[in-house]
């Protein structure tokens, strides 16, 4: 396990992190969310050493981490670290070596992985002849092309089209099962919502909330819709319900009083048929603004 204890960095006056704690369990994905300015990048740069420390420490596997550990980490900063003028293939295969791979072992992990992204013919290429979606690949398949024992990936679906979108999650995927944690970075919420098991917010350097998405459900308001046959507008006056919005048979509801909840249906079932009555699951995104309000 991937182990933030009370992280902080400071710029002069500013703390872009401020006492940051949270982990990266084993097998799972992490999605890493905040608005710009967050600390989310911040953070990832200390966690790989790219970034000093203020105050705080990184543990892996239940010790300091170590050079030697992040050695065997897959790392993608959001600011590609590709060469240019270098073709694709012989880039992937220098870096692989770096990481220390064979040669050979370097190559046949690369040519599999450029197969994978549709990029076999492009090997040849210059990176700066390919598209930015395509050089986010080749970004993506340097961080994970030694088997990494951890990733840590700063926003890694930006620029993908739908396809590789699809072929990332599947590769991270494959990486969960085999017990790696992953740390991934995203604006795009809907996305860490489908992917993740946990997640992790920052807001303007600080923690506002990290946990399973049931975790951080259970800490905001649950609303239920009440579906009915004639309209819904008398459920304004019912005790210890707050009423969101009513449009004709339809009511979206608080329930701030538990014992509300059973008068509010027998009512209901007097007055005619009811169609519905459940809880809500709120988006990633209602989660996200309820938090860092």
């Amino acid at each position: 396990m991937l182990e933030i204890n009370h992280l902080t960095r400071q710029f002069g006056d500013l703390r872009a992190v401020d006492d940051v704690t949270f982990d990266v369990q084993p097998g799972m994905m992490t999605g890493f969310v905040g608005g710009n300015g967050a600390g989310k990048t911040t953070t990832m740069r200390m966690v790989m050493g790219v970034l000093g420390i203020t105050s705080g420490e990184v543990r892996w596997q239940g010790r300091p981490i170590t050079m030697a550990d992040r050695r065997r980490f897959g790392y993608m900063p959001e600011e590609r670290g590709l060469y240019p003028k270098q073709p694709v293939l012989d880039q992937l295969v220098y870096l692989g070596q770096l990481g220390g791979m064979s040669a050979q072992g370097a190559r046949e992990s690369v040519l599999e992985h450029l197969e994978r992204f549709d990029l076999a013919d492009r090997s040849k290429e210059k990176v700066e002849k390919l598209s930015l979606g395509n050089q986010q690949r080749v970004q993506i398949i340097a961080a994970v092309m030694r088997e990494p024992a951890c990733l840590i990936l700063d926003e890694p679906f930006s620029g993908l089209d739908p396809t590789a979108v699809d072929q990332m999650a599947d590769l991270l995927r494959e990486h969960t099962s085999r017990g790696a944690p992953v740390l991934f970075s995203s604006h795009q919420l809907d996305l860490v919502d489908r992917l993740c098991d946990r997640l992790v917010i920052l807001k303007g350097g600080r923690l506002v909330g990290a946990g399973t998405r049931a975790e951080l459900e259970s800490v905001g308001v649950t609303r239920h819709r009440l579906t009915l046959d004639g309209d819904a507008g008398w459920v304004r006056d019912v005790p210890g319900i707050h009423v969101a919005d009513v449009e004709g048979g339809t009511a979206l509801l608080e329930i701030v009083d538990p014992s509300a909840e059973q008068q509010l249906l027998r009512t209901a079932i007097d007055r005619g048929v009811v169609r519905e009555f459940t809880p809500i699951r709120p988006s990633l995104s209602e989660i996200y603004r309820e938090v860092t309000q």
